[in-house]
């Protein structure tokens, strides 16, 4: 994938209009969008780095470049983009998501460090939006790592509440409550 035009590309020395870069752009990023959702991270990482270089304050390339880094374990480049674009979307309960799943990194290596700057980032993005998918859920299981059993009961039991049919908070729950009796 080449960066986005500035010329025609049937030869012509005349500019691409405003509109007709963005057509481009936006072209491009959906082409990145859906290489990532068609699971072929590697394709979609390398035009989200391209587009990223071109356009770094484009939010959508910005937030889905954040997530192919982490899908492929890339963690702390994810950061620092993530940092940048809760400047400048500090509403946004997907950037504090995917902030909190970089953070986090690989759990069994997270630090305690880590994990405090995770669970920070993801009661943020709960408390802009409460519904947000496996959030609760990765909270019970940091809770669970940092072996606070009662507060990774209540986060399972708020993913459950998100999720009715989530079985792994459900077995979290019964597993945590039997370990705890003993």
């Amino acid at each position: 994938m080449t960066n986005p035009q500035t010329h025609r590309s049937n030869g012509s020395k005349e500019p691409l209009t405003s509109q007709e870069r963005e057509e481009l752009l936006q072209t491009a990023i959906r082409f990145a969008v859906q290489q990532l959702r068609q699971g072929k991270i590697d394709d979609a990482l390398e035009a989200l780095q391209r587009l990223y270089t071109v356009v770094p304050e484009n939010e959508d390339v910005a937030l889905n470049l954040s997530a192919a880094f982490i899908l492929r374990k890339q963690f702390r480049k994810a950061i620092p983009v993530l940092e940048t674009l809760r400047e400048q979307q500090p509403d946004n309960a997907m950037v504090y998501t995917n902030l909190g799943a970089a953070y986090l990194g690989n759990p069994v290596l997270a630090t305690d460090e880590m994990q405090l700057q995770a669970i920070t980032a993801f009661k943020q993005a709960l408390a802009l939006d409460p519904t947000v998918p496996n959030v609760a859920y990765n909270l019970g299981l940091i809770y669970k790592d940092r072996r606070e059993t009662r507060e990774a009961i209540l986060w399972f039991q708020r993913a459950l509440r998100t999720n009715s049919a989530d079985k792994d908070a459900r077995a979290w729950i019964r597993k945590l409550k039997e370990n705890d009796d003993t």
